[in-house]
């Protein structure tokens, strides 16, 4: 299956009609890829914090993200997490994709970030809508392009460690999830993250806040400008 799921907790809504999912999705352009769209794909939602996939299940849907957000995390072999980018309204996880078509278990996580919904594709079709339908090909590759700068840039930071470059990206990226300016979150859940330690973490934002970038409450970060920390 796609997920683990509970039955109290993960539940199959109605599917959407061809005119939602051209409200949805305008880039699908062929009628007839809306209409298999509205067919075939299924709408469930998930609860805040909750596991929309995990490691070593295998993947037979694809999603598309109709609302909320989800975090996709990397897990290292100590068991500690990387994150690695976030999904949200339009977007679909090629990570997943990749799984689909290649019929492997899951190398990541997704957590939903907030109350999120999505359209599960089934596998069986995946395949064939690329070599029938341009718009739903330039949809997965430009998905895939989008996915892999943001894993370079992760990799980058991590690479030749630039924490403070880290830090205001991942700041950056979560305030621009939401309509205000706070970041509801915690020095360790940064830091996990990050995969390195919430003193740091701490040290860091401390810095950020006496610039003025940052106000720090309980919980929260108020953003007031991100410029360099640097």
């Amino acid at each position: 299956m796609f997920m683990r799921y509970s039955p109290k907790i993960y539940q199959m809504q109605d599917q959407l009609t061809p005119d939602q999912v051209r409200q949805y999705f305008p880039d699908f352009s062929e009628p007839e890829l809306q209409d298999a769209i509205a067919e075939m794909g299924k709408i469930h939602r998930f609860r805040e914090g909750q596991v929309i996939m995990d490691y070593g299940v295998y993947v037979r849907m694809l999603p598309l993200i109709l609302s909320g957000t989800i975090k996709i995390s990397r897990q290292y072999e100590d068991g500690t997490e990387l994150f690695l980018y976030y999904l949200t309204r339009g977007d679909s996880c090629t990570m997943t994709f990749s799984c689909c078509m290649m019929d492997k278990q899951s190398e990541i996580r997704a957590v939903a970030e907030e109350d999120t919904t999505i359209l599960a594709l089934p596998q069986r079709v995946l395949d064939e809508w690329m070599m029938k339908y341009k718009s739903w090909k330039n949809f997965v590759l430009l998905a895939y392009d989008q996915r892999m700068n943001e894993l370079v840039t992760t990799i980058d930071q991590v690479t030749f460690n630039q924490l403070d470059s880290r830090l205001l990206d991942y700041l950056t990226k979560k305030a621009s999830l939401t309509d205000g300016t706070t970041i509801s979150t915690t020095h360790q859940q940064i830091a996990d993250d990050l995969h390195v330690s919430r003193e740091a973490i701490s040290r860091l934002l401390k810095t950020m806040e006496k610039r003025e970038m940052i106000k720090l409450g309980r919980n929260r970060i108020e953003i007031q400008h991100l410029g360099q920390t640097s």
